[in-house]
């Protein structure tokens, strides 16, 4: 089984991005071929200063290894790094149907909240489509949120083989649906795009003030607090033991105790959560000489399964 998975290197990791894909594609590595990437292609729909990709690209790196990718379990490289995506992202674009596009929601979404309606960002789901089939993939892990995208995929490829023979398997999603959506500071899902997020490896201070910012309403200290869509209980839910996670919940329905306490409580969650990827991210940046020797053997392994697979689609289209 092949797994693929890739994050965008558009800001500091949060707790989003670890939970929602870092954390099962982690898991996932020990059941299969794992490929996993840094979507540095897809990230210049929103950063378009050159200095800050490559410093964003790297510091991804660092991370994801820190959180626990094997390099010895999964092929770990830069998307651009394999050239042939965006040959396939082409040629899958001209069997692809407006309509197929334009019903996706993340597009509406992202420039509702004030993102360039650019080409890149309408087609980005056609980039994904390629990300996926160039390397034969089985398994796609994703947020529910990004569901929809793996769903236009499976489409392009049946268009394809539809079109051209049978030329790309159909992979599946694999979700999450214990924390699919991780909350951020507002309530709304965690994202940068919406500024409500947590960043995991924020120095103690910052990591505490943003935690203490959360937004709550304006329950008095004594009276029970409501539990549903609380952003509190949310992300304690993904650090905590089941036990604690219980005696915080009745907490909230007991009453007694305040919104400051709940969140000194999280904050101490999340912090002891992420102590041992924290030294392992120190160790890393002693010598982030082993991010680019990783970065460059998982991008000659990626190119070498791209390439089999551009093979046959070249062959298929009559190029």
């Amino acid at each position: 089984m092949r797994i693929l998975s890739g994050i965008q290197p558009s800001g500091t990791l949060h707790l989003g991005n670890y939970f929602g894909m870092m954390k099962p594609a982690i898991e996932l590595q020990e059941k299969g071929e794992a490929f996993y990437f840094i979507a540095d292609l897809h990230a210049l729909t929103s950063v378009q200063n050159a200095a800050a990709l490559r410093a964003n690209s790297l510091e991804l790196a660092v991370d994801f290894l820190a959180c626990g990718l094997d390099p010895a379990r999964a092929v770990f490289f830069r998307q651009s790094d394999v050239p042939s995506v965006a040959e396939l992202a082409w040629i899958l674009s001209t069997v692809t149907p407006m309509g197929l596009l334009e019903r996706c929601h993340s597009f509406k979404d992202k420039t509702t909240r004030g993102m360039a309606a650019s080409h890149g960002l309408f087609a980005y789901p056609v980039l994904m489509a390629a990300d996926i089939l160039i390397y034969d993939s089985d398994l796609v892990p994703v947020g529910r949120d990004q569901k929809q995208h793996l769903e236009v995929t499976r489409d392009i490829a049946i268009k394809m083989n539809e079109t051209y023979g049978e030329v790309f398997k159909l992979p599946e999603p694999s979700i999450r649906e214990d924390s699919a959506i991780v909350p951020g500071l507002d309530g709304a899902k965690m994202s940068k795009s919406y500024g409500n997020t947590i960043e995991i490896f924020a120095p103690e201070k910052v990591l505490r003030k943003k935690i203490m910012g959360i937004k709550t309403d304006s329950t008095p200290v004594e009276a029970p607090k409501p539990v549903e869509g609380s952003s509190i209980l949310g992300l304690y839910k993904l650090v905590a033991t089941e036990a604690d996670y219980r005696a915080m919940e009745a907490d909230f329905l007991r009453g007694g105790v305040g919104y400051g306490d709940l969140k000194k409580r999280l904050f101490a969650g999340i912090w002891e959560y992420f102590a041992p990827q924290r030294a392992r991210r120190e160790e890393i940046l002693v010598d982030t000489s082993l991010v680019d020797r990783v970065l460059t053997e998982g991008a000659v392994k990626a190119r070498a399964t791209a390439d089999v697979v551009m093979a046959r689609v070249r062959k298929a289209v009559g190029l």
